[in-house]
This record gives structure tokens, C-alpha cells and sequence, in this order.
């Protein structure tokens, strides 16, 4: 390589024959006497071993030979001058490259080295080659190791020793050597030593792919320019990139030795591309388990389809996308596809539609809608031969044939094209919406999606989307979900945080401010616990959507710790295709203990805890609620638990091991128990005892189980006699079946303590 080719700049000197003028006789600087007028030398046209030369008596103690060009000396470079000389006759001199070193404005720099090593001619005839390095880094076998005010130099010869002798000198080559000095001596071997051209349109993979077999433990460097990659590469060695790469999109680029955004930034120049390459190296890699952000923002255009960038759709291995920021851009990309179409339910295919015309028009990933559709009910695959699409859930309003809506969402990543992938996970990473586009698409099968540490920030629609199974065992951790809606009134909100509809979803320690739903959750065997999620807003006797929905009738999962704040725990089967109770489990399995309930400034109607059946016959069984703290400020309500009637109420008849004890209750006008402790006192002397629960049975259930009755005091008859026969008790008396009889042998008067449940035993 010659900078005269490489940077435009002549640092060659002219040969002799092309006159002696253009040496100087000392310093090369302009003004100096030149050869050309020195009695002591003269130009030599037909030398046998040089052709021809410059002959020198040595007539002082040091005879300097200089070039007048100025050679330009760059930080970074290094160059080498070379001459070859003989002697002639007379005493035999020393010989050594030399120069004159000066700042950009002319000014010599002192207290350098400006000559190279010396070599002692021996004898008449021989050719002896002297040479040295002239570079701004002190590398091994750099002769002259300049400081960067060094700008120009004025290169040629010293001959020094005893004076009489003559000398015959040929013409000084001055070369640029930096990049073998770059490789050689600083262990990097450049690829456009192997052939790489960097012209952007021939492939030099190959290149690439001898530059790194000639590496060994050297590293890797590409220099300057656009560099076409054809096919899959791997570099197994340390890289530098000064230059950047181009590759189709479906060919992988590994960095075995800088696996991490950063470094795939530097080998391709633009952000997006960094980030979706090197996504797709986290799946084709198998040294690699993590691609690190390392901090980094990233600015995406469009829908990260990391199925089709990966190009296989089934993996098992962990993997983990971690520290650093997604953003969206403001493109049309984001734009949500909504189309309408006719299809036919039918509850024996409870999770198809049939019948669709123009099936292609309906994406995959698309959130249907219509009556009798529950919430986030998701396109799972489609079948454009039979016309037909799968759902992720049943629809609970029967079969038959109506237009349903699909709206499909544009999310930052989009998973769904994998029938399989396990054990993905995103560690630290700042998903920013910025209310164009959704977050996250879960893939269609898997389990073990894990979100640690972080944020989604304002969704156009969804956080976290799940289309199929993939949400398997999902870890959604410490996270914070911010909302893109909230200046709207709680009831006018319509986005949501993230669904479920696996099964064993661990949903731990986060915070959602201002969804519609903090979550959807179907399946079973789910853990929530330490989340602070909240939906209100400034209107008076606000109206109020369920925080966390669990839409798995009998969901045997545990609802612990957690701060709900002005929303409501919603228990709802929206997923039976046949809503009305059958011989299977019924509302229950689900332990709620510990947890905060706030509201404040909402309608009295309001309540915390919300049954909503979607078909008759429905009761509860297994349900725990204890430990809790129900309160309210800004306005009192007249109950925290309730069933939602709009489709059915509850089989209060079939109630079965319901616990709803120990709670708090602050500005809450009916607290509820069961087992409740009523005081009943009769005071007329009476053989039957009718006592009232007063409205303190859960869920407005009936007075089922009287469990205990103990006299506080003697009963006494009209005689005032003490009685100490025991009544025997009636249960689910009244209109309502909230009330109780005791009923004892003969008349008597006194203190009851009764217990009563709105359960049976099992």
C-alpha cells in the first residue's frame, strides 16, 4: 500500500537523473545549497550495479544528503526510507538514514531521534542497503518515533566517520508501510490484504472468509468501505470495522468475539439493522445466550418479524435480549389492520370460525370481535383452503353466523410466526411505544416467556400479547406498564397491559398505571403477587373496569399482595363456549389474602371483588378471601364484593368451602364474613328465633350453614327461669334466604352468639 495511491499524496522522491537541484546539502529546506553546485559530488549516468547514481566524497564530519520534497507525516502512519550504497575508495565512512523534522509551519522539532541505525561500510564494491521507520506510535521495529506536532520531514542520508572517502549512492525509495505495520506488528490482519474490495457490489465473503484463516490469534480489521456479504459468516476473532458490511436479510452474521449491539452496530452502520441482525444471530448462534443493548436506544421503523428474520420457527434454548431501548418511529408501519368478515360458530368446534370469505384479508395475530366474543380472543392460524381461522379462545354466545371485526395490531416485536419457541426472555429492556404501535407478540406455542426489569411504555393497544400457548408458564417480573391513555376517564380507556391463556403465569411485583385491564388472564395454576396496578381517574362517583380479569372459571391460582387501586379483581368464565354450568368445576380455586383494595371518589355500587357468570347454574367453591384491606376515601360503598347479573347470577345453593375473613373494612357500609358471628338478642320470651345476617354474608349468599349457637347468659322462660335445653337451628329462611331460625321447646328470652355460613360443608 502507498499513500500516494491511497491519499493522494506524493511522498516519493525523484530519482538523481532528474537533476540535482532538488537535494539539499543540509536541512532540504528551501534556500539551502543543493547538490547540484557541490564540488564534492557529481551525478553518475552508467554505474554497473546502479545505473545511474549520485557519487560523494566525504569532505566533512557529517555529509548530509536531503530531500527538498516535504513527505507529509500523519498520525497513525509509518514509513520507511531506504538507499542502498557502495564505496568507491578511500577511508571507508558510516552510513545511516536520516532526517530533518519540522511543524506544520516550517518550524524544526528538537529533541527527537532523526536518524536510523548506522551501518559502518567494510569494504570497496559491496552494496549495502540502510533503512528505517519514521512513524507517530512507538511500535517494535519503529526506528523514529515522532510526537504529533511533527508534520513534514525532509528524508535522505548521513554519512558520518573518517573523512577522504568516496561513496556511491542510489536513488532513496521512501514508502508508506502502515498497514503492515497495522497487521504485522499490532496483530491485525486487514481483509483487503485477502482480495476484500469494499466496492459494495462484488462479494467478499470469501475474503473475509481467508483473512480469518490466516488470523490466528490476531485481530480481524476492516478498513474503509461498503463490504458486500453474501451468504452466512461467522468471525470467530476479535474485529475492528472502520468499514461496514451489507448482507441480505436472510444471511447470518455471527460476532463470536463482540456479541452485542454495539459491535453489530459498528459492522453495519445503522442502528435497525445492528438490532434485527443481531437478533437474528441470538437465535443461530449456540455460544451465545444474550444479546446486550449495552445501554443502547434503537430506533425501529417498522415490526420486528423475528420469525421471519431467524427463519426457523421452533427453538428451545434460552435466550436473552437484554439492557438497552426499543423505540417506535413515526411510520405508516404501525397502522392497524381492521377488516370485517362473515363466519359461522359452532360450540362443537369451539375454537374455529368457518365459512370465511376472502380468508387471506384475516392476519394472523388478529383481536376478533362480535357478539358473544370475550376479551382478547385472538386469530391463533388460518387455513386460506378451508376457509377457516382457529381461535385462541371459545366464544361464549353460541353457535351461528354473524360478522366479527379483526383487528390487527402492529407490534415493536412480533413473535407469532414460531410454533415453538421456549425460554425467551427480556431483561432490562425499555419497549417506547409511544401510543403508534403495540409492544409485544408472544409466539403461537411455547412456554417460559420471561419479562424482567422492564418498561412498556404507552402502547397504541396492547402490552403483551398472547396469541396462542406461548404465554406458557410466562414470568412477567418487576415491569412497569405505562398507559397511553391516561388523561381518559377509566370507563373510556381501551388499552391493556397483557393476557394470558396458559397456564402457571407468574405475574410478580409490577406496576400499571391507567389501563383499561392491567391483565386478561385464561388458564390455571397462576401466581400475582406484590403488583400495584391502578385505574382511576378525577370524575365524581367514577365508573371503574376490572384491573385483573380471571376468565378461567376455577383458576386454582393465588391473587397475593398486591395494591388494587381503584379497579376491581374480576372472576369471569367469558371462555366457555357453553357458558352454563355443566358437571365440571364452577367459580373458585383461587386464594386471595393479603392485598390492598383502594378506591376513591367512585359510585357506592362499586366493589372490589366481581363474579360475572355467563350462564346459570354457576356457585362458588374454593374461594379464600382473607387478610385484605378494603377502603375507600372521597366516598363510602355499600359493599366490596358483588356478582355481576348481566348475563346470570349465582346458584347461592351450591356454595361450598368459601372462606371471607379477617379483612379490613374503612368506608365500606357492609362488611362481609363467612363464617359471621351474629349477636342476636331476644327480648320477649319466644319458641322461634328469627335472626337476620344483615347483609353481611359474601356475595349476597345465602345463610346455608349455622355452625355454632352459644347462649351468651342463661335463657330464661316467662317465669324467669333459667333454660338449659339447646334450640335446634333452620337455615336460609326470609325471602332472601339470609336468615336464620333457632327454635327451642318452649318460650324463653336472652343472648345468642350464632354463627352462620354462607357455605356447606363438602
Amino acid at each position: 500500500m502507498n499513500m500516494a495511491v491511497t491519499q493522494g499524496l506524493a511522498i516519493m522522491p525523484p530519482p538523481f537523473s532528474a537533476g540535482l537541484d532538488q537535494w539539499s546539502q543540509t536541512t532540504g529546506r528551501p534556500g539551502t545549497p543543493t547538490y547540484d553546485s557541490a564540488g564534492f559530488a557529481a551525478f553518475v549516468p552508467t554505474d554497473p550495479d546502479f545505473g545511474s547514481c549520485l557519487e560523494i566524497q566525504k569532505v566533512s564530519g557529517t555529509t548530509r544528503l536531503r530531500w527538498m520534497g516535504e513527505v507529509p507525516i500523519l498520525p497513525g502512519s509509518y514509513l520507511r526510507i531506504r538507499a542502498r550504497i557502495k564505496a568507491i575508495s578511500g577511508v571507508l565512512p558510516n552510513v545511516a538514514i536520516a532526517a530533518w523534522a519540522g511543524t506544520a509551519s516550517g518550524n524544526q522539532v528538537t529533541g527527537i531521534t532523526t536518524s536510523g541505525p548506522v551501518t559502518s561500510l567494510t569494504s570497496y564494491g559491496s552494496i549495502v542497503e540502510v533503512s528505517a521507520i519514521v512513524g507517530t506510535g512507538a511500535r517494535p521495529g519503529v526506528d523514529m518515533v515522532w510526537p504529533l506536532n511533527v508534520a513534514i520531514a525532509h528524508f535522505g542520508i548521513d554519512l558520518t566517520g573518517p573523512t577522504g572517502g568516496v561513496v556511491r549512492v542510489d536513488d532513496v525509495i521512501i514508502e508508506d508501510v502502515t498497514s503492515f505495520y497495522a497487521s504485522a506488528l499490532l496483530g491485525v490482519v486487514d481483509v483487503r490484504d485477502f482480495g476484500a474490495l469494499g466496492n459494495g457490489s462484488t462479494d467478499d465473503r470469501p475474503a473475509f472468509v481467508a483473512a480469518l484463516a490466516a488470523a490466528g490469534t490476531r485481530r480481524l480489521l476492516v478498513p474503509e468501505g461498503r463490504y458486500l456479504i453474501g451468504s452466512d459468516l461467522t468471525i470467530t476473532r476479535p474485529v475492528t470495522f472502520r468499514g461496514t458490511l451489507s448482507m441480505p436479510e436472510s444471511a447470518v452474521l455471527i460476532l463470536h468475539e463482540d456479541f452485542d449491539f454495539p459491535s453489530y452496530q459498528a459492522a453495519f452502520g445503522n442502528d435497525e439493522v445492528a438490532f434485527r441482525k443481531g437478533l437474528q444471530a441470538l437465535f443461530h448462534s449456540s455460544q451465545h445466550l444474550r444479546f446486550d443493548l449495552m445501554g443502547c436506544r434503537v430506533i425501529l421503523s417498522a415490526p420486528v418479524d423475528v420469525r421471519a428474520l431467524v427463519g426457523f420457527d421452533n427453538i428451545s434454548s434460552r435466550r436473552v435480549l437484554a439492557n438497552g431501548q426499543l423505540d417506535a418511529a413515526d411510520t405508516p408501519a404501525w397502522n392497524t389492520i381492521t377488516v370485517t368478515r362473515s363466519a359461522t360458530y359452532n360450540v362443537a368446534n369451539a375454537l374455529r370460525l368457518d365459512g370465511i370469505a376472502n380468508i387471506a384479508g384475516v392476519p394472523v395475530g388478529a383481536r376478533v370481535s362480535g357478539v358473544g366474543v370475550g376479551r382478547e380472543v385472538y386469530v391463533r392460524s388460518r387455513s386460506t383452503s378451508n376457509n377457516r381461522v382457529t381461535l385462541s379462545q371459545p366464544l361464549h354466545g353460541g353457535s351461528g353466523t354473524q360478522n366479527y371485526t379483526f383487528e390487527r395490531y402492529q407490534y415493536l416485536l412480533d413473535f407469532s410466526g414460531f410454533s415453538t419457541l421456549r425460554n425467551f426472555e427480556m431483561q432490562n429492556v425499555d419497549l417506547r411505544c409511544r401510543g403508534r404501535c403495540s409492544a409485544v407478540m408472544l409466539p403461537e406455542g411455547g412456554r417460559i416467556f420471561r419479562f424482567k426489569n422492564c418498561e412498556i411504555d404507552r402502547p397504541q393497544d396492547r402490552g403483551i400479547t398472547s396469541i396462542g400457548r406461548g404465554c406458557q408458564g410466562m414470568w412477567i417480573e418487576s415491569c412497569q406498564f405505562e398507559s397511553s391513555q391516561q388523561p381518559f376517564n377509566s370507563q373510556d380507556r381501551t388499552v391493556i397491559a397483557f393476557n394470558v391463556n396458559g397456564n402457571d403465569a407468574k405475574i410478580r411485583n409490577n406496576r400499571a398505571v391507567l389501563w383499561a385491564h392491567f391483565g386478561v388472564m385464561a388458564g390455571t395454576g397462576h401466581l400475582i403477587a406484590g403488583n400495584h396496578f391502578f385505574q382511576g381517574d378525577g370524575q365524581a362517583q367514577g365508573i371503574r373496569q376490572a384491573g385483573l380479569i380471571l376468565a378461567e372459571r376455577n383458576s386454582k391460582s393465588s391473587f397475593v399482595g398486591n395494591y388494587v387501586d381503584n379497579c376491581f379483581l374480576e372472576l369471569s368464565n367469558e371462555y366457555d363456549s357453553n357458558p352454563a354450568h355443566d358437571s365440571a368445576f364452577s367459580f373458585g380455586g383461587l386464594s386471595v389474602k393479603g392485598n390492598v383494595f383502594y378506591a376513591i371518589g367512585v359510585a357506592p355500587w362499586f366493589s372490589f371483588v366481581v363474579i360475572k357468570p355467563h350462564g346459570p347454574g354457576h356457585f362458588l367453591q374454593g374461594l379464600n378471601v382473607s387478610g385484605n384491606i378494603f377502603r375507600t376515601s372521597g366516598a363510602r360503598i355499600e359493599k366490596v364484593d358483588r356478582v355481576d347479573t348481566t348475563y346470570a347470577g349465582l346458584n347461592y345453593n351450591r356454595f361450598r368451602n368459601v372462606t371471607f375473613t379477617n379483612n379490613a373494612f374503612n368506608g365500606v357500609d357492609f362488611p362481609v364474613e363467612s363464617p359471621t358471628v351474629i349477636i342476636h338478642d331476644q327480648n320477649s320470651t319466644a319458641n322461634n328465633w328469627l335472626i337476620g345476617t344483615g347483609a353481611k354474608l359474601p356475595f349476597g349468599g345465602f345463610a346455608r350453614t349455622v355452625s355454632s349457637v352459644v347462649m351468651e347468659g342463661p335463657a330464661r322462660n316467662e317465669s324467669d327461669a333459667v333454660r338449659y335445653e339447646m334450640p335446634y337451628a333452620q337455615v336460609q329462611q326470609g325471602p332472601n334466604g339470609d336468615q336464620v331460625r333457632l327454635r327451642w321447646s318452649q318460650s324463653v328470652r336472652g343472648r345468642a352468639l350464632v354463627t352462620v355460613r354462607v357455605d356447606r360443608p363438602l
